[in-house]
């Protein structure tokens, strides 16, 4: 079948103020890179390796912007002690003729309170299986704070070198909390309505802006669907798109779904690695992993570009420039965003099991990736060498021997 034609998604295209040498943004993927909390030689290897292998735009995830925003101990938080080193990133990634994002974010109810010695704060007090400590309900100063600190870790990627900003609205991190009514049970003016519910996300992005003008591109990774009972359906995330795309803060979204809280495999598909997690994990969350890992890593069966369908409403009903993320892996899927109006694709699990994948394809070496959505590279977040593909690591080995 003939797929109609749109632009290249291998040739150059523009994020905002940035000019990018191609429409391919390689995803935010927590690197599990950054044992000490700074940029290190291997989360700059892990970056050089998709810029060299041919991305537009490679993205650095989980850039807290708070001392209690980490997922856990190791993450990054942005401030002017890291500045050096996200300058150097920067600069390692532009000598390869590629650009570099920053994910800011705070995890929120997905912090481990314990592990980063804050307490963790979302939109209502919970209890917290990750830390088994309980999580506050943000008070009005600490929105206020979270959102100046939002302002001034944007200034410190831009001045640092970074060329765009990913805001970080979905996986029930921070803002994902305050948009999912389920997650979200005040009775404040930041809860109820959707309105009320999308204060803050709306708050940030203004901020976020304000700080750094035309200096960088900003964009925000979105929910489709939060993929639980209780969290941002498909009809309030459209609206939501509409709300942000009222008010002129960002340049793109990126469209992403399903909750590391509730539901993280809506986000990945394919199988379900519960055995691996199990063992990669601490106690108590390796007994909670093996009594309740069918309930919480549900199976999703993989196919090709598995958002297209949810993500053509967005791209119908918005004009705002569109990342469409999940489970590309073809170059067929590629065009065919193009042809549909998307403005970019965005590729994660494919780069890691090939981080040369697109400049094999731009020299017709390849149409597609080889990653086969084992999904055994989610639990190795937790290893001692961080994120990587254990399909291409144990092929490395037998190529060696």
């Amino acid at each position: 079948m003939s797929i109609p034609q749109g632009p290249d998604v291998l040739g150059p295209a523009r994020l905002g103020p940035v000019e990018l040498r191609n429409r391919v943004v390689k995803a935010a993927t927590f690197e599990g890179k950054t044992p000490g909390g700074f940029v290190t030689q291997e989360l700059v290897d892990y970056h050089l390796a998709v810029a060299e292998g041919g991305v537009g735009l490679t993205t650095v995830a989980y850039l807290a912007v708070a001392e209690e925003g980490p997922t856990g101990a190791g993450g990054i938080i942005v401030d002017e002690r890291r500045a050096r080193g996200l300058g150097q990133l920067a600069g390692a990634v532009h000598a390869t003729g590629a650009k570099i994002s920053g994910q800011l974010g705070h995890a929120g109810p997905v912090a481990n309170g314990r592990s980063n010695g804050a307490r963790a704060v979302a939109a209502s007090r919970a209890f917290s299986p990750i830390s088994w400590q309980w999580v506050h309900a943000a008070t009005d100063d600490d929105l206020r704070r979270v959102t100046a600190q939002y302002a001034a870790a944007a200034r410190i990627l831009v001045d640092a070198g970074f060329d765009a900003l990913e805001i970080h609205m979905a996986h029930s991190y921070l803002i994902s909390s305050f948009l999912a009514p389920g997650l979200n049970r005040r009775r404040d003016r930041w809860g109820g309505s959707l309105a009320n519910r999308a204060q803050l996300a709306r708050q940030v992005a203004r901020a976020v802006r304000l700080e750094v003008g035309s200096d960088a591109a900003v964009y925000a990774k979105l929910s489709l669907n939060d993929g639980f009972r209780g969290g941002l359906g498909e009809v309030e995330a459209l609206e939501l798109a509409h709300m942000l795309e009222s008010d002129g803060t960002l340049d793109a979204f990126q469209m992403t779904g399903g909750s590391s809280l509730r539901n993280p495999m809506y986000l990945f598909r394919g199988e379900a690695p519960r055995q691996e997690f199990a063992q990669a994990m601490d106690q108590p969350l390796r007994t909670l992993m093996r009594l309740g890992g069918a309930a919480f890593l549900k199976e999703y069966p993989f196919e090709e570009g598995y958002f297209l369908g949810k993500a053509r409403v967005w791209r119908e009903e918005l004009s705002t420039p569109l990342m469409l993320l999940g489970g590309i892996n073809e170059k067929a899927t590629m065009d065919r965003a193009m042809a549909e109006g998307f403005e970019y694709v965005a590729m994660a699990r494919a780069l890691l099991r090939e981080p040369d994948l697109i400049n094999r394809m731009a020299a017709h070496q390849a149409d597609r990736g080889i990653c086969i959505h084992c999904n055994r590279c989610m639990p190795t977040i937790y290893s001692e060498g961080g994120t990587h593909c254990p399909v291409r690591e144990r092929a490395d080995r037998e190529a060696s021997a």
